[in-house]
Formats: structure tokens, C-alpha cells, sequence
């Protein structure tokens, strides 16, 4: 078990640039498996970019859908690179010239200012720290930040579910990751281990769950299921770059196969709900004391509703409060990019490139 705390640190709110004082102006993002989306504070424009990419490149990706994101914002004009692109050889031409942004928004910060505070929650998270430093630095250089936080994104999931930042949320969407925050700012973090080892009860489980039941019914080893009768073909997913997000996408066929009643896929959908279940008890049993704890469930594969709530709740401890999760991990993003960084500041690295005046 992982259980550190730390203080929160002050977040700078008015500076004086060109001889005016300007407001903070932040950014905020939110890189999951499915997708990367950037909001823009505080006139909430919008950008998205590709969600993580499983291969040695996944840090200079994450960079590149940073900069698309930006881009289609109209945060930075197509033709900025930033140094983390042209570290990473990519040349931004699937957007460039694209005609979302015009070319008078070129150059770096928020209509050419400079941006307080960017924050990121990442699915990509780099496990090595110098990549952490490395990509903080090239998104400061790219979109003129005074500081970068960067996180893991059960961080910003949690801190937009659960304001009070006490208890427990699960995030299961593409992947599944489950992190329980106590009172005092020790935390501690069950599964988000990946597809080949963890990510329990997450979309790509579920679907890779259903996969194998339509190859097992094939081959004559398992029983009869209507996934068998569907035009797909499991074999074909193998040469995919992104056969984790493709088997993912199974897990709404599977859903509504067993919504119609389908005995196998209902099985399926029940060891998603009790291996969800499994995450969360973890979770909230590393909290101190015995009263009860606030619990939200967010990601895409809670769509399913009920069929899956349901047994989950039944699997849950006593202690457990399940609440409707209060935002989004975009909405977190946003709270740990404008106010201080609380119970999280031990889960949040902060990078302050060394500059001189911001121009």
C-alpha cells in the first residue's frame, strides 16, 4: 500500500505582464485511453486529441495530441511546433492547414499571453521521471506556461468527482483505475495496471471477455451465445495499433447482448460488476476509521446503468456511499489547474520552467 500526504501549494493568481495585470488563465486536460480534451479557462473553449497510444512513442503522442488539442482550441496557430514535436520527428500536418484555427492565432499562450497554470491528468502517465520533466518542459514551451502539473488521471477523475476530496472513485472506461483519498491526504491506489496485467471490469476486459466467448462458441468448446452470430471476426485485431481501443469497443455489443437476455454475455457483464466491485473494497478498506465512505463510479463503461449497478452495489462493503459523481476528470483537471492543489499535492508534480521575463 502506498500512503504518503503533503501540503497544498499556492497557486499564483494575478501577475503583472507588459505593464497591466492580467487574470489567471489556465488550461486544463484530460488524456484517457479514448481520447485527450483540453478546455480553455476561462472562456471554456474546447480542443480534443487521440487518446494513448501503447508504444515506445506514448510520450511524444502525448505531446502531439497536446498540441492538436491546442490547436483546435485556438490556443496556438498550426504552424507552432514546440520542441517536443520536433524532438519526436512529427510534423503536425494532419492539422496543419487543416482551416479550424486561422493563421492569426499564431504564436504561443492564451491570445498571445502567457498561461498561468496548465494541468494534466494522464492515462500516459511516464513511468520513468526524466519523461515526466521532459514532457512538462516541452508543454510549458509550448503553450508559454509559468507552471505544468501533471498527474496521472485517476487524480483528475477523482478530484472532479468527489469535491470534498475524501473517498473513493473508480474510473472504468478503455481501462479501470480506482483511487481512495483520506482525510488527512494519504491515498492509495488499486489496479490501473494495464491491459495485459489489471484494468478490471474495464471496457477492453469486457470486450476481450466477449471476444473469447465468440471463439469458444465457434470452436465448439463453450456454449451457445448471440455474440457468435455477430459479423465479427476476433482473429483480425491482431495486427491493430490500437487493439486495445478496438477490443474496448466490443464491450458496448456485449452490454446489449445481454440486456436482450443472452445468458453468456449477462455472465460476462456480472464479472465486470464483481471485479469493479473487488477494486473499490480495496479502496475503501485502506480508509481510516469505521463511518461511512463517499464512493463515485465514472467512465463510459458506468453506461450501461443498472445491469451493472446493480450487482455492484450488492458486492460493495457497508461502509460504502455510492453518489453520483459531482463533474467529470475534465471538471478535475480544472479544479487542480485554478485552485490549490490540497489533498492531491502529493500525487501532482509541478514544474516551473527557469525563465526570465514572459514574452
Amino acid at each position: 500500500m502506498h500512503r504518503t500526504s503533503g501540503q497544498p501549494r499556492a497557486l499564483v493568481a494575478m501577475e503583472d505582464f507588459g505593464g497591466m495585470t492580467t487574470p489567471v488563465r489556465a488550461i486544463a486536460i484530460d488524456g484517457g485511453q479514448s481520447g485527450l480534451r483540453l478546455r480553455v479557462l476561462p472562456d471554456g473553449r474546447t480542443g480534443t486529441g487521440p487518446g494513448h497510444v501503447h508504444s515506445r512513442e506514448s510520450v511524444a503522442a502525448t505531446f502531439h495530441a497536446v498540441r492538436r488539442a491546442a490547436i483546435e482550441a485556438g490556443v496556438i496557430g498550426p504552424d507552432v511546433v514546440g520542441l517536443g514535436v520536433a524532438d519526436s520527428g512529427l510534423d503536425g500536418s494532419d492539422v496543419a492547414g487543416s482551416g479550424r484555427v486561422g493563421s492569426d492565432l499564431v504564436g504561443p499562450g492564451v491570445a498571445g499571453l502567457p498561461v498561468d497554470v496548465v494541468c494534466l491528468g494522464l492515462t500516459s502517465y511516464p513511468a520513468d521521471p526524466a519523461d515526466v520533466r521532459a514532457l512538462a518542459a516541452d508543454v510549458a514551451e509550448l503553450l508559454n506556461a509559468a507552471e505544468v502539473r501533471m498527474c496521472v488521471d485517476m487524480v483528475t477523475a477523482h478530484a472532479g468527482a468527489l469535491p470534498d476530496g475524501y473517498g473513493v472513485v473508480i474510473a472504468a472506461g478503455t481501462g479501470s483505475v480506482c483511487l481512495a483519498v483520506d482525510r488527512d491526504g494519504s491515498w492509495h491506489r488499486v489496479d490501473g495496471h494495464g491491459y495485459l496485467f489489471g484494468d478490471a471490469g474495464s471496457a477492453f476486459a469486457i470486450g476481450r471477455a466477449g471476444l473469447t466467448a465468440v471463439q469458444r462458441a465457434r470452436d465448439g468448446r463453450g456454449p451457445e451465445t448471440k455474440l457468435a452470430g455477430l459479423a465479427v471476426e476476433p482473429l483480425t485485431y491482431y495486427p491493430s495499433p490500437t487493439v486495445v481501443d478496438d477490443v474496448a469497443r466490443f464491450a458496448p455489443v456485449v452490454l446489449q447482448v445481454a440486456a436482450d437476455g443472452d445468458a453468456v454475455a449477462q455472465g460476462i457483464v456480472l464479472q465486470a460488476a464483481s471485479d469493479l466491485a473487488e477494486t473499490l473494497a480495496a479502496g475503501i478498506n485502506s480508509l481510516s476509521g469505521s463511518g461511512t465512505v463517499p464512493v463515485a463510479c465514472v467512465g463510459g463503461v458506468f453506461q450501461a446503468g443498472e445491469q451493472l449497478l446493480e450487482p455492484l452495489r450488492q458486492r460493495l462493503p457497508a461502509r460504502a456511499e455510492l453518489r453520483p459523481a459531482a463533474g467529470t476528470p475534465l471538471d478535475g483537471a480544472t479544479r487542480l489547474a485554478t485552485e490549490p492543489l490540497g489533498p492531491y499535492a502529493g500525487l501532482v508534480t509541478v514544474y516551473r520552467p527557469q525563465r526570465g521575463v514572459r514574452k
